[in-house]
């Protein structure tokens, strides 16, 4: 329960900041590394033996992987139905943010084949995956994979473990209530409110990653050495360049190219929001500041007030790379690379279920393992590798989140006329500086949620009491 003080002068309660505990998580995940690796040298055996501790893990994320993939999509298709009801402002940023998080995609599947950061592991003999032997080395063709997508029933789709089925169902649901129109508004409500659920439960088992990545660490380390922490390297700085590329030099060039907005004067101007996220490693800390910031920066409020929380569940760049690395990452440490063909299946899969993922801890951990296991079960178990630098990469995450999103929104305003160019120069050029007062009576929309279309009216000051 929150608690309450007083306010000031009015002495009106206000309910007090609940206090953040996941820096203490943070260093736990750290220190349970560290233990790990220690462990994993000193007695080797031993450290494998730990294995298991790992793979309890990875299973209770695999639990809620089916729940998770279902609430955000059928939620996200009604954040489509809401983004198409304003017009041309949603359906641009809609395709906008497809567009990019398929490049995204792409673009850590080129990086994850160029470097190869798992292979020389070879983890096969003294870490197979355990749990997955009852899936067939033989799919049985495409007929049988297509009939393999219809569930028996309505509710084993959810609990089959058949993340295919599930995102099918989750699909038809979204779809056969955007056809309620107001009649299946209590049922979206009613899904919200299990989402909440889901992602608290989510966040409880996210107390057990120390846990997880110290018998994870442990295993690998006893297992091949130094040649895990080389590879888990590898890949964390591979993740950490390749989001600077795609921000500066994907995202900044279109921006140039489009608006003609430098990219270094944009993140310049959203400093603080930077540092904000960094200390907490999630862009829904700064998700009220880039509302009232996108609109000082001269962009139109029904702009801001569609681009911003749709993107932060349909805009997760800096997941996207994340998601298809860590599983090429885990795919050549197991000696198990994926086919082509596969790779192509697994981001058309990714683009989908990535949706919804911000914000909340371990759901991206939960989306790569809904990934492999429905193209892959037998590298599942691989999970547990990367739940040790999964912590240390959230950080990337969540910036490249942050500056996919403001850039959209700068591009979404150009495109649609919304977009004051002499208050966005003014504002980058030092001249009217962001007064932080604003920010005193903000209330954040909820990622994902799209706001009812703003009413035209002449420009206010954003985020005022009056707006």
């Amino acid at each position: 329960m929150s608690q309450v003080k007083d306010a000031g002068p009015a002495g009106s309660p206000t309910p007090t900041r609940k206090k953040d505990r996941t820096h203490y998580l943070y260093a736990a995940v750290v220190i349970a590394m560290v233990a790990g690796v220690a462990v994993g040298i000193i007695w080797p055996d031993f450290g494998v033996q730990l294995k298991w501790l790992g793979t309890g893990f990875v299973n209770l994320i695999k639990m809620m992987i089916s729940p998770i993939i279902f609430c955000t999509i059928v939620l996200g298709i009604g954040s489509v139905r809401k983004a198409a009801s304003v017009g041309r402002i949603g359906g641009l940023a809609l395709g906008y943010f497809l567009t990019m998080s398929t490049v995204a995609l792409g673009i850590g599947l080129v990086v994850g084949n160029l470097i190869h950061p798992g292979s020389g592991l070879h983890l096969t003999k003294d870490l197979a995956a355990t749990g997955h032997s009852q899936v067939s080395a033989d799919s049985g063709g495409t007929v049988a994979f297509i009939l393999g997508l219809v569930p028996d029933t309505l509710v084993s789709a959810l609990t089959s473990g058949s993340v295919l089925q599930a995102l099918l169902i989750a699909l038809l649901v979204g779809f056969a209530l955007q056809k309620l129109g107001p009649a299946g508004e209590p049922i979206l409500a009613g899904i919200k409110h299990c989402e909440r659920l889901v992602f608290r439960l989510m966040q409880m088992i996210m107390y057990a990653a120390p846990v997880g990545a110290f018998g994870a660490m442990a295993a690998v380390v006893g297992a091949t050495g130094w040649k895990a922490l080389q590879g888990l390297a590898v890949v964390m700085i591979a993740f950490y360049i390749t989001c600077f590329i795609f921000v500066f030099g994907v995202l900044g060039t279109i921006l140039w190219v489009v608006a003609r907005v430098n990219v270094f004067s944009l993140l310049r101007y959203l400093s603080r929001e930077f540092l904000l996220i960094l200390s907490t490693s999630s862009s829904e800390s700064a998700l009220p500041r880039l509302i009232a910031k996108m609109e000082h920066l001269g962009v139109a409020r029904p702009v801001v007030g569609i681009t911003v929380p749709t993107g932060y569940s349909f805009n997760l760049d800096g997941t996207a790379i994340y998601l298809t690395m860590g599983s090429l990452f885990i795919a050549d440490a197991l000696d198990k690379p994926f086919s082509i063909g596969q790779q192509i299946s697994l981001l058309v899969f990714m683009v989908i279920a990535s949706k919804g993922a911000a914000g909340v801890t371990g759901a991206g951990l939960a989306t790569l393992a809904g990934g492999l296991q429905s193209h892959r079960p037998d590298l599942v178990d691989g999970v547990g590798l990367i739940v040790g630098i999964d912590r240390m990469m959230s950080e990337a995450r969540a910036l490249t989140n942050f500056a996919g999103n403001s850039i959209a929104t700068v591009l979404v305003g150009h495109w649609t006329g919304g977009l004051d160019r002499v208050q966005l120069d003014a504002v980058l050029s030092g001249d009217r500086p962001f007064d932080e007062s604003m920010l005193d009576d903000a209330a954040p929309p909820e990622a994902g949620v799209i706001p009812d279309p703003p009413r035209e009216r002449d420009r206010v000051d954003a985020m005022s009491p009056a707006g």
